[in-house]
């Protein structure tokens, strides 16, 4: 019996999480649930999983729902809740959902408690990278990818030497504004952006793949998942998103993972690893897709995505205060402040005024952070 935590448990990975386990009640025991402000979901999670440890986001919420918690169950709030279920209770892998870089001190939190991660939440290595990796690796604790490309990446490299990868390529679906020109991209809205044509995700994300900037992100992440420079990681355009990512080797044969999007595959891949389990979700038939498209990455198209690029080329703090930025532009376009291309403006203009700090410590991070989020609430 796997004993799982999930942090972010009503969010689109949270949810899907709870529908793999569900699958196989008798592999997975539910250990602890944190949410946010989802109440009424994270209630029927708990009735139905009775997980023994329970956090929200603020310690009102908490008072909101004591009373309809089981007997035994614990009962947490704020990023201390986070860091609890996390870290405190008996699970053996903590499925890290949450969005944004609030992520970071729960992960944290639990690689040092030796729990391995199923790793959801992309901005704790754009953030931190050079730290989350290097704790994992003194605790023997496995970093499972569950981005659908990069648990693809994960899956091709099984079983192979990575010094004789020549290059990896995360595929980009192109988000919701693929076929857009730029000039077309000046009127576009908040409804627009979150329709996106093949991933069911939360509307951050969504936005994120529209902006490109998610793949900008998951280009970092890859670099520290995989060890590999970013000179070895490319990005090509795939809008049927069939094929999830792919590995060249040396000898210039290509391994790919392939498979409808289901977000649910990588996700079970991560709880089961290293066995494969049947799936829930429905088989590919190439014969029914027909063909297969790829497009060069147009980085004047996406300047998001070649501003993410060369931050992570520029290492130490560049990181942060891109992701920092994203996070406060992408809040502000969904409560309607500002336009859509404004998003990247404003990542911009942050790194304008970012000044690096090489091979940051925690607290330079959480600092770097904080200025630049107020920097991009201003601008």
């Amino acid at each position: 019996m796997r004993k799982i935590s999930i942090l972010g448990s009503t969010g689109s990975v949270g949810t899907q999480t709870l529908d793999v386990i569900a699958m196989h009640p008798d592999a997975f025991e539910v250990d602890g649930l944190a949410a946010g402000s989802n109440i009424s979901l994270l209630l029927e999670q708990v009735r139905r999983f009775q997980p023994r440890r329970v956090s929200v986001s603020t310690p009102e919420l908490a008072e909101v729902i004591r009373g309809e918690l089981p007997s035994g169950t614990k009962l947490y709030s704020g990023s201390e809740g986070l860091v609890e279920v996390a870290a405190g209770g008996d699970a053996d892998l903590v499925v890290t959902a949450v969005m944004g870089s609030v992520g970071l001190q729960s992960t944290i939190a639990a690689i040092e408690a030796g729990k391995h991660i199923g790793l959801a939440n992309k901005e704790t290595l754009v953030t931190a990278g050079h730290l989350v990796t290097a704790l994992a690796a003194r605790k023997g604790v496995k970093l499972l990818p569950i981005d659908s490309e990069h648990s693809a990446i994960f899956q091709c490299l099984n079983g192979e030497n990575v010094g004789d990868v020549a290059a990896i390529t995360l595929t980009a679906s192109g988000g919701s504004f693929r076929d857009y020109t730029r000039e077309q991209l000046e009127h576009v809205t908040v409804e627009d952006a979150l329709r996106h044509p093949n991933w069911s995700m939360g509307s951050k994300i969504t936005i994120d793949s529209a902006t490109m900037v998610n793949k900008g992100l998951e280009v970092i992440e890859a670099h520290f998942l995989f060890g590999l420079p970013y000179d070895q990681i490319e990005v090509v355009l795939h809008p049927e998103s069939i094929i999830h990512s792919y590995v060249e080797f040396c000898d210039s044969s290509i391994i790919a993972q392939l498979g409808n999007p289901d977000m649910r595959v990588p996700i079970q891949y991560a709880l089961t690893y290293p066995q494969r389990w049947k799936s829930p979700a429905q088989r590919l038939s190439l014969a029914e897709v027909g063909r297969l498209t790829f497009r060069e990455m147009d980085y004047e198209r996406f300047p998001a995505l070649k501003l993410a690029m060369d931050c992570g080329r520029a290492g130490g703090t560049a990181t942060t205060a891109f992701n920092a930025a994203n996070e406060v532009a992408v809040a502000r376009f969904l409560r309607h402040e500002i336009p859509f291309l404004r998003i990247e403006q404003i990542i911009a203009g942050v790194l304008e005024q970012h000044v690096n700090t090489s091979d940051p410590d925690l607290e330079q991070i959480e600092f770097c952070d904080s200025a630049a989020r107020q920097i991009a609430a201003k601008l």
